[in-house]
């Protein structure tokens, strides 16, 4: 299916300015995006070519994101298209996220409106919707209009995502988008170049906005053995975090080997520890990690009095126990920081 990308610019050129991305193609007739699925066809408009088309759905524990201060133990219906603006070297789902890059920008998916999706999740009682397993903002028409119906019906909307929206698209989602998780894959400009297809300065610049915009901000780093692994980069990027929110979660995941990457060990679990220390150290409240079974290093903790708020079992969020009162620690009262109702 296809609709007008109306999140674009024509240019006195007679081409297409994209501006979903940072990436921020621009396309003449016939051109697709580095995304495979924003195309200009023959009258000169840009269109998004999976429209209504979910290549992945499911409802998972919202811990799964990993979103951990955000409307914990609750369900949420997940769903993402073909396509991606990144082509990271270790990506998951490269099957469904380079599919069209690598079919000549053919595309697939179930037929899969927003009004169904709203539908779907009233009826069943489902609180939020996540726009993940690929890049959400490449399928920037199809998600607003399910957000925007969405929160007409009290339903939250998270974007699982790789943070390089420009500001126009997340001034625009901001109205309707209550929480991200944002991937910072490294912080080194030479791995986004190399194995990411991206630059670093404006994933840096999308986590600061979206926290000016209100929105609530998870961030992710996937650890992969000798590309982003040394202890003065994560260092680097824990001082970064903290000097924006030390209050910002932040989630360190294990890699295991994956798509282009599949030569590369899994990361040693001592290696995720030592940067969890390393994320403490440098004054974050909220240190996570993921991919591995760890329960106390992936509840969470009072920053204050240091009583333990709530319990985390299993990796994929199977046992959550919230001991939040009013989202307030019920040793010392003091409030933690997130969305809890």
């Amino acid at each position: 299916m296809e609709a007008l990308a109306w999140m674009s610019e024509k240019k006195e050129n007679g081409k297409v300015l994209c501006k979903a991305c940072s990436q921020r193609c621009v396309l003449d007739i016939g051109e697709i995006g580095i995304c495979g699925i924003r195309k200009v066809k023959e009258d000169g408009n840009l269109y998004l070519t999976t429209y209504g088309l979910a290549a992945a759905y499911n409802v998972d524990p919202i811990e799964k994101k990993p979103l951990y201060h955000f409307l914990p133990n609750t369900p949420i219906f997940s769903l993402g298209t073909v396509g991606c603006n990144m082509h990271c070297y270790f990506c998951q789902n490269a099957d469904i996220s380079q599919y069209p890059q690598e079919n000549n920008g053919k595309v697939f998916g179930a037929n899969l409106m927003p009004e169904t999706i709203v539908n779907f999740c009233v009826e069943n009682n489902i609180p939020s919707i996540a726009y993940t397993y690929n890049e959400p903002v490449v399928f920037f028409e199809y998600a607003y209009d399910t957000m925007k119906l969405a929160k007409e019906h009290g339903i939250r909307n998270v974007f699982v995502s790789s943070g390089y929206e420009t500001k126009e698209a997340l001034d625009t989602l901001a109205p309707y988008l209550d929480a991200m998780n944002i991937d910072l894959k490294a912080f080194n400009d030479k791995f986004y170049r190399e194995i990411v297809g991206a630059r670093l300065k404006p994933v840096l610049k999308a986590i600061e906005h979206a926290k000016e915009l209100g929105i609530w901000v998870e961030l992710t780093t996937l650890i992969i053995p000798g590309h982003n692994d040394d202890e003065k980069e994560l260092r680097e990027a824990a001082k970064w975090i903290a000097s924006l929110d030390k209050n910002m979660p932040w989630h360190l995941s294990r890699f295991f080997p994956a798509w282009k990457m599949k030569d590369v060990p899994p990361t040693p679990i001592e290696t995720i520890k030592k940067a969890y220390e390393i994320g403490k150290e440098e004054g974050l409240n909220y240190v996570y990690v993921g991919n591995f079974d760890d329960e106390d290093r992936e509840s969470t903790y009072c920053p204050n009095c240091g009583y333990r708020v709530i319990d985390r079992r299993g990796h994929l969020g199977q046992f959550v126990i919230n001991h939040l009162e009013d989202g307030k620690c019920p040793k010392c009262k003091t409030e933690i920081a997130g969305v809890w109702k």
